[in-house]
């Protein structure tokens, strides 16, 4: 064998032992504690506190129960909530029985008189509106109610029932720190334009389209 030869287990100078070598739970922890830091300093760098202006949009299930977790959320913490219904009024609801146990917490105003293809009268459908946006400004004004949810606002929008510069004119201009969110299909690009938070809920399968009827505490 010639001195420049190797035998066949010899291993370069810096190649290590297996044992030398991180384990998956040592490379785990090093590449999260890599990652923590970097989420540490985005949050550190966040330094706005403000009332935000949130949109529940698109043609999936779950925008008005998505704005309801963000009331139990906000009544979690002590804080009084307010509920504009602008289309559901008419519903026998579950959320609205289990937030009865919350008392003047929470200001729940069921203001419409159901869909349009419900109740076929436009003039009725829009005094409904108007009423239901009178008592959402009268909400905006109360000290007191940190979240108000202005449900299927959206739709009474998309129908022009309300006028839509107003209503987002009047949104920009509540109070500093008020959180609203408004729900329903079909957002108006200048409600989406003026919001903080938007969110698309998509409909990727729906039991409905296989004949499954709404059902109690899932739907209503």
């Amino acid at each position: 064998m010639t001195d420049d030869a190797k035998p066949d287990d010899a291993k370069p100078d810096d190649a290590k032992p297996d044992d030398a070598k991180p384990d998956d739970a040592t490379r785990h922890r090093e590449k999260m504690e890599k990652r923590k830091a970097v989420q540490d300093a985005e949050v550190a760098a966040k330094t706005i506190e403000k009332g935000l202006l949130i949109v529940n949009t698109g043609p999936g299930k779950g925008k008005t129960t998505a704005a309801l977790g963000l009331a139990l959320r906000m009544l979690g913490r002590g804080h009084r909530v307010g509920i504009v219904q602008f289309i559901k009024g008419a519903w026998d609801t579950g959320e609205a029985h289990a937030l009865k146990v919350f008392g003047d917490r929470v200001a729940w105003h069921a203001m419409g008189e159901g869909f349009t293809w419900e109740t076929q009268d436009k003039a009725r459908d829009i005094a409904a509106c108007l009423n239901a946006w009178n008592q959402a400004t009268d909400l905006m004004a109360d000290p007191g109610i940190r979240l108000l949810i202005l449900d299927e606002l959206n739709i009474a929008l998309r129908y022009d029932y309300l006028d839509l510069d107003a209503v987002v004119a009047t949104l920009k201009a509540r109070r500093p720190d008020l959180h609203v969110v408004v729900t329903g299909r079909n957002a108006k690009p200048a409600l989406i334009e003026a919001a903080d938070l938007v969110t698309e809920m998509g409909s990727v399968k729906h039991h409905f389209a296989a004949g499954v009827k709404a059902q109690e505490g899932i739907e209503f």
